[in-house]
């Protein structure tokens, strides 16, 4: 069996540090995407950073590591999409998954002007102006991440390696890279087929972007999917709760 791990924006693969901790005895891949902090190698384009493209290097990374089947894929954030889109092209190469939100049923909800308070950070993403006012500033780097990062967790506690996120965001061209994300994959509905893969869903009780309401339409985009809700916790399930994604991962192991 292997292990796969996919992180979120903004994030590095040691956002699963606590869940590699967890699994000693298990083969875990935990890669750099492309254009994501640690990942950063230049401004991809725009096709480049869609998930569907992300996915595929994911999967063109386990073919040259000789991994054809017996895979358990994780991902929170921008990891879970690009998870999806990886479930949805080879599903036969994996045995589950967890996920956390976002997932296609969330539709249109996250474009609500009641949520623009929340959402607001994905429209001034795609705006030139984000890389003018933060790209290459270590100052305004910490300032805009560490703000998310309050935000979004559910204690507003800073995470253990902000300095590691600021420096790999910090580098001239890599917070832009960043943001390439967001041009490219706009809103959360998708006329995709549903995903087959025996899946478990984290969905945190504390995320301010992701309500529990919105799970309601999960199974019609998994055909096996457990719900499990994550309490005290927010949006940086990993981080601030790698308990449960340990045992969820043991749980498609086992």
């Amino acid at each position: 069996m292997t292990v796969v791990l996919l992180h979120g924006w903004p994030g590095l693969p040691s956002d699963y540090d606590a869940v590699v901790a967890g699994l000693p005895d298990v083969r875990v891949i935990v890669p750099d995407l492309r254009g994501m902090g640690a990942g950063f190698d230049g401004v991809p384009a725009v096709a480049a950073s869609a998930a569907q493209s992300h996915a595929d290097r994911v999967l063109a990374s386990l073919d040259a590591a000789g991994i054809s089947d017996g895979v358990i894929i994780a991902g929170y954030d921008i990891g879970s999409r690009i998870a999806q889109a990886a479930l949805r092209t080879d599903p036969g190469r994996f045995d589950g998954a967890v996920l956390t939100p976002a997932y296609p049923g969330i539709g249109d909800r996250a474009a609500s002007p009641a949520l623009a308070s929340v959402f607001w950070y994905q429209h001034f993403h795609r705006e030139p102006i984000a890389a003018e006012l933060i790209d290459g500033d270590e100052r305004a780097v910490r300032a805009y991440l560490s703000y998310l990062w309050r935000e979004w967790r559910a204690d507003a506690a800073p995470p253990p390696h902000l300095d590691e996120i600021v420096a790999a965001y910090a580098r001239p061209g890599a917070f832009a890279a960043s943001l390439q994300w967001y041009v490219a994959n706009r809103g959360y509905a998708a006329d995709a087929e549903p995903i087959t893969v025996p899946t478990t869903m984290l969905w945190p009780d504390s995320d301010p972007l992701f309500p529990l309401e919105w799970a309601d339409k999960l199974f019609e985009h998994f055909t096996d999917v457990q719900l499990q809700t994550v309490p005290s916790c927010g949006h940086f399930v990993p981080v601030e709760r790698p308990d449960a994604v340990v045992r969820a991962l043991r749980a498609h192991l086992n």
